[in-house]
Formats: structure tokens, C-alpha cells, sequence
């Protein structure tokens, strides 16, 4: 059997220009040819990243940071946010004026009409700013939702709502997931399904939500342009996403 290959989006598949570089691409289908299987593993939503999954032809993903996970395009897990917790974490964000932005699996939809730092990081991934729905988590599933603060902001949270990870993907922004659920938990779900061990997986990632899925996965893989904690628990460093870091780490590990 061949590997199992997790690849995380932001700042490891796509670059700096939020591109697939032509040499991601192809060290991609090569791997394919030879036998390993490729699956997405991302902090973004599944409507967010079908563009990716057709351009590369992948029908397996982890999305919402292990929240959602799908195989082969079949539905094996999913776990929404609990609802009076997120209710809890509203009114405590509205108080301090830090808007907040929930995800199902269909869509996004803000606390607030709208907020400049929303702009900023939503716009960072190529979506526009969330329409306002009024009490939306209430009446859908949540899967993943984002608080919007500066990170000397944070710790607050933490120390409010120790049963949520709160993790940081932007300047102005933070995922938050149920405590011990991650990417990791994610390919726990996953391996059941393909019938992999967890040493033949490898995972690919660059930023602080990767860093539990380096420390389950048989090999990990840490973009050069990577944070400093994800590279030091990665088994390999590769080169930055925009020179060439995915397929330079594929051929290293002998995949390709």
C-alpha cells in the first residue's frame, strides 16, 4: 500500500499568490502514478476549497481542522460546535467589540454587517466579507467558527473557554475548535476509512494548525515558510511554497 499524503492548503499547497505553483501540480500527479493516495487537511471549510479538490482531483478532506472529514467523497465524520458554548464565547467577543464569523459546510455568515478585520482575513483567502445573519449559529450547525482579535487578545479566551483550542491563522484572526479536536483527530477518523496505518502517513503543512498532525503522522513535512513550532516538530524541512517546497520535499522523500 501506498502512502496516505495530507496536505494542508494555505501556505503549502497554494503560494504567496494563493496559486498551485505548476510544479506542486505535477509532483502531485506523479505521486499518484506511483501508487500514494492525496488528501486534503485544512482549516478552511469544504465550500471553500472546491476549487482545489477539482483541480487536482482529490475527493478526500479533512476540513474545519478535523470537524468535517469526507473519504472518497462519502461523509465519514462530522461534529458541529456546541451551541451553548458558542453562544457563551459570542456574548463574551460582542462585549469586548471582537466580531465573529461562523462556518458550516456550506457557507460563512458574520456577527457584524461588517468589520475591518473580517475584510482583512477573509480577503487573505479570496473570499469576501461574510453577509450578517442575526443568531445564525442557532438554527445551523456550526462546524467551525472565527474569532476576529489581535493576538495579545487572545489569551483572554484561553483562560475563558479552556474546553476550545483557540488557534491563531492571521494577524487578526483565530480558529475556534473544541478542545482536543484538530487536523490530527481528523486523520484518526480518516485511516479508519482507507485502511492506512498511521505511520504510512505524511503530512504537509506551514502554519500553528498543522502542528498536532506533524506530531501524529508516520512523517511531517514543514514548509519553509513555515512557523518556527511547526518546523521543530516536523521530521523534514523542506523550501519555501513559493521555490519549489512541495515538490522539492516529495522527490527527497522518494515519492516522486
Amino acid at each position: 500500500m501506498g502512502k496516505l499524503l495530507l496536505l494542508d492548503i494555505d501556505g503549502t499547497l497554494m503560494n504567496s499568490k494563493k496559486e498551485i505553483p505548476q510544479s506542486a501540480k505535477d509532483a502531485l500527479i506523479q505521486a499518484r502514478a506511483n501508487g500514494h493516495e492525496l488528501a486534503i487537511a485544512t482549516g478552511r471549510g469544504p465550500f471553500m476549497i472546491k476549487r482545489v479538490l477539482s483541480e487536482l482531483n482529490i475527493d478526500t478532506f479533512i476540513t474545519f481542522n478535523g470537524q468535517y472529514v469526507v473519504n472518497k467523497g462519502e461523509l465519514i465524520h462530522k461534529e458541529a460546535l456546541d451551541t451553548d458554548t458558542l453562544s457563551k464565547i459570542v456574548e463574551y467577543a460582542e462585549q469586548r467589540d471582537h466580531p465573529i464569523v461562523f462556518l458550516t459546510d456550506e457557507r460563512m455568515v458574520s456577527t457584524i454587517d461588517y468589520h475591518p478585520d473580517i475584510d482583512e482575513g477573509i480577503k487573505s483567502l479570496k473570499f469576501p466579507h461574510p453577509a450578517m445573519i442575526e443568531d445564525f449559529h442557532l438554527e445551523h450547525e456550526v462546524y467551525q467558527a472565527l474569532l476576529f482579535c489581535e493576538e495579545a487578545d487572545q489569551q483572554q479566551y484561553h483562560e475563558t473557554f479552556g474546553n476550545m483550542e483557540f488557534v491563531r491563522w492571521h494577524r487578526v484572526s483565530c480558529d475556534i475548535t473544541p478542545g482536543g479536536r484538530s487536523k490530527a483527530s481528523g486523520i484518526k477518523h480518516l485511516i479508519k476509512a482507507t485502511g492506512h496505518g498511521i505511520e504510512d502517513t505524511i503530512a504537509f503543512g506551514d502554519g500553528l494548525n498543522d502542528v498536532q498532525m506533524m506530531e501524529i503522522a508516520g512523517v511531517s513535512v514543514a514548509m519553509g515558510n513555515g512557523e518556527e513550532e511547526v518546523k521543530q516538530v516536523a521530521t523534514h524541512v523542506t523550501d519555501h511554497v513559493d521555490n519549489d517546497g512541495l515538490a522539492k520535499a516529495f522527490k527527497q522523500l522518494g515519492l516522486i
